[in-house]
């Protein structure tokens, strides 16, 4: 009896069913086995210490415990992006935009954020106490457990407005400002 959907009579459909019948056998083989040793596209643990990373694109990334110690990250992408846990102590991210990052528990002292676009982002019990805050946007931003210094804070309060979508929380009240 023929296995195949189609006449066998001729030879050569025989042959050309056969070798059919094994790509396709070989192409689900190697698809299963490439899905499951195909890295996916985290950063998590990377370890880019002392760089320069200008204008990187780091959007959308998964860069949980990622270390970005004393790197030039000017202009650089983190929009949408988790870096719970990260580490950016003194990091440079002037004019670099943070909007919608996850910098929960996130290492932040000495960092310098000048003209950073940190809207929307959730640094709640992040370690910021010496961190530089100048022109930043902070709209939606929940600073919820965060040590800041007393100038920052003042400097905070002033531009603080708006609600996080993510905690819900107000960004004045998660500053604790009057």
């Amino acid at each position: 009896m023929n296995p195949w959907p189609f006449p066998a009579r001729n030879p050569m459909n025989q042959r050309l069913w056969r070798e059919l019948g094994r790509c396709t056998c070989l192409a689900v083989m190697l698809v299963s086995l490439g899905l499951s040793v195909l890295p996916t596209r985290t950063w998590a643990a990377v370890d880019v210490a002392k760089q320069v990373l200008i204008g990187a694109d780091y959007s959308h990334q998964d860069l949980r415990g990622a270390t970005f110690n004393l790197s030039n990250l000017r202009d650089a992408d983190f929009s949408g992006s988790d870096l719970q846990g990260a580490s950016l102590f003194g990091a440079k991210l002037q004019d670099a935009d943070l909007s919608g990052t996850n910098l929960r528990e996130a290492t932040l002292d000495s960092a310098v954020f000048e003209g950073t676009n940190l809207s929307n982002a959730v640094l709640e019990d992040a370690f910021a106490f010496n961190t530089k805050f100048r022109d930043v946007t902070i709209d939606g931003a929940d600073f919820t457990n965060v040590p800041l210094r007393g100038d920052a804070l003042k400097a905070l309060c002033a531009m603080a407005r708006g609600t996080n979508p993510v905690t819900g929380r107000l960004t004045r009240e998660t500053l604790g400002c009057s």
